[in-house]
């Protein structure tokens, strides 16, 4: 029996993974309440841990698990709980009574779940919260994470995470947010925001900022899910499908850097045999979705076709590099960034020589946003290890490893440090 226990927890795992966000979704346009309807949502998961380990997973798991959230809200209703579910809360004064309500409710079962996918990502991303409060909403929300996952995931407490998630859902409340997907130039406004998020979301799995992994790959999934997921609700922006694109290729490396101990490996150390070809096909064709709708690519879609030039590459010798530094070029246009000026000039270093790369590098120097940023120094001590600026270098990669927070890039900014100290270029 234990058995047969762990295994239905497992499928019930697996099932809320993919079942929450439209739950949430469907339940928040019914009753109006983002608390309210999540609340609802883990009673309909607790009722399927108590009954689906004897009588089995459903044939159809979510829609038992949103009529079983949908009984719950309908008998808070008829106990007369006004106070939780409002009469606005089913998109009109009920002056019929519950039992209207209650209908009401049945009908909003078979409302198109896709709008309220779209209305709950545009809620969950809103301006009006922190980004650190937008990310742990939408991976609670959307990504379906526990609290516990997600304050592991960003090494949080979890008291802390839990904090931010109630005082995200009161924010909302208080602010009188509406549960609908923005028009206009508000839509517009406020798709940077989702956008923001989901790629935040990514990059910390891609690139984890601190502890003892290089990557976190189960939130480069989060965000590649929530990112298709967008492209499908979403399909004639541009910038969306460039994100997925971005997105895709970036994940397509994910095998080929990390080594055997869990330690990093840099770009350009890669054996790109092990670069994942689907994916990569999968982020090519999103790029031509996105360069197919027309108009000026926006900076997801520059980033996705900077990333499409190393794909296509078989070395990193017969990268297009002259192409990548007009994309960089492009990329400052439209979306200026001391980042991106650090970026370009690897690209530069690549394209024209180290020289030419760490002037590009220094005039940096006195930016103040980098002043911690660890790959600033990391960067310069790379060009000029090229240049047999061993001291220097040397010098430069133990500031990098200084700065920062991840244990296994600091390690492999120690180790490089100790092969400029011997003359060694890697």
């Amino acid at each position: 029996m234990a058995v047969k226990v762990t295994d239905t927890h497992r499928a019930i795992d697996a099932v809320w993974r993919i079942e929450a966000p439209r739950l949430i979704a469907g339940l928040t346009r019914m009753v109006r309440d983002l608390g309210l309807a999540e609340d609802l949502a883990q009673d309909a998961l607790v009722a399927a841990l108590e009954r689906w380990p004897e009588s089995g997973v459903p044939d159809n798991p979510g829609a038992w698990l949103m009529a079983t959230a949908k009984n719950r809200a309908i008998d808070l209703l008829r106990r007369g709980k006004r106070g939780e579910i409002a009469a606005a809360t089913l998109g009109r004064e009920i002056e019929a009574g519950q039992e209207t309500a209650a209908a009401d409710l049945d009908a909003a079962i078979d409302d198109d779940v896709g709008d309220d996918l779209l209305r709950l990502v545009f809620i969950s991303c809103h301006p009006v919260l922190s980004p650190e409060a937008r990310v742990a909403l939408t991976l609670r929300l959307l990504g379906g994470l526990t609290t516990e996952e997600i304050a592991r995931a960003f090494l949080a407490p979890e008291a802390t995470i839990a904090q931010r998630i109630v005082r995200a859902k009161r924010t909302l409340t208080e602010a009188h947010v509406p549960f609908e997907v923005p028009r206009g130039a508000d839509f517009t406004a406020r798709l940077s925001s989702v956008l923001e998020v989901i790629y935040l979301v990514f990059n910390e799995g891609y690139s984890a900022t601190a502890g003892d992994d290089w990557m976190r790959p189960a939130l480069c999934d989060d965000a590649l899910r929530l990112g298709r997921i967008l492209a499908e609700l979403v399909p004639g922006e541009s910038e969306i499908h460039g994100l997925v694109s971005l997105m895709e290729i970036q994940a397509s490396r994910s095998r080929a850097r990390v080594g055997p101990s869990g330690e990093p490996v840099l770009l350009f150390d890669q054996n790109r045999a092990r670069w994942d070809q689907l994916l990569i096909r999968r982020g090519f064709a999103a790029l031509e979705r996105a360069e197919g709708l027309g108009g000026a690519l926006g900076p997801y879609a520059l980033q996705a076709a900077i990333a499409s030039c190393h794909a296509r590459a078989r070395t990193p010798e017969e990268t297009d590099w002259l192409r990548i530094v007009r994309l960089y070029d492009a990329l400052i246009r439209v979306a200026p960034s001391p980042i991106v000026e650090l970026n370009r000039g690897v690209a530069i270093a690549m394209a024209f020589g180290p020289a030419a790369g760490l002037e590009a590098v220094d005039a940096l120097r006195s930016e103040p946003s980098l002043e911690r940023y660890h790959l600033l120094p990391s960067v310069r001590a790379d060009l000029l290890s090229k240049l047999g600026r061993f001291e220097e270098a040397r010098g430069e990669f133990e500031r990098g490893a200084s700065l920062t927070r991840n244990s296994r890039e600091r390690d492999l900014l120690l180790e490089r440090a100790a092969a400029a100290g011997r003359g060694e270029r890697r």
